[in-house]
This record gives structure tokens, sequence and C-alpha cells, in this order.
């Protein structure tokens, strides 16, 4: 059930992106996915925390990251288009959760696969 759970997540924070909510909504939020599969906020957080490691918020910022990553390694947009894309307001604030994450600044990363 729990590995479901997962599965469901992952399809639906890809729709999100794919469909272009990000770009209307922002982010995605931990009560609109918990909203969207149905699950207490804490049950599907927890659920995570045993599963991944991760909390909720975590996990949906490590989807981000791998988005933004593979937008920085297979297109040309700049690095404020991708934050755009993603659902940041300002590409200060994907930059520095971006560094946070990977010791990279999303520049940084781009450059690694020239």
């Amino acid at each position: 059930v729990n590995h479901d759970i997962i599965t469901s997540l992952d399809r639906l924070l890809s729709s999100y992106f794919e469909d272009g909510n990000s770009l209307k909504d922002g982010l995605p939020s931990v009560k609109y996915i918990s909203t969207e599969l149905k699950l207490s906020q804490r049950y599907l957080s927890d659920m995570l925390s045993s599963l991944t490691g991760m909390n909720t918020q975590q996990y949906i910022q490590s989807t981000v990251i791998d988005k933004a990553k593979e937008k920085l390694s297979s297109t040309d947009l700049s690095v404020s288009e991708i934050a755009y894309e993603l659902g940041f307001e300002h590409s200060q604030s994907f930059s520095k959760l971006f560094k946070a994450k990977t010791n990279l600044s999303p520049l940084e990363f781009r450059q690694s696969f020239n």
C-alpha cells in the first residue's frame, strides 16, 4: 500500500509540472498533495519519512531539484526561466534551494555538463 502511495505521489507531481500547474499555482504544497491523495498531511509525511527518510516537503523539494537538473542539463533555458517554470516567484529562492540540496549553484551544475 505504501509503495502505491509513493507511485501515486510521483505521478501527481509529474503531472503537476507537465500540465503547467506550477506556472499558475507555484510550487505544490503539502496541503495540495495530501488533499489530492486523500490522505492526512501527518499520515503522508510519517509514511514518506519511514520509507524515504524525507517528509512530504523534502520529497517535493527533491522532485523539484530532479526536474531542475533535467532542465539544466537538457535545455538552454536560463536559470530564471527554469525557476519560473518550476513555480518559484524569485529565481534567488530557486538558486538557494538548489545550492542547499546539491552543493552547486544551478550554473555550476550546468557547467559540469560542458
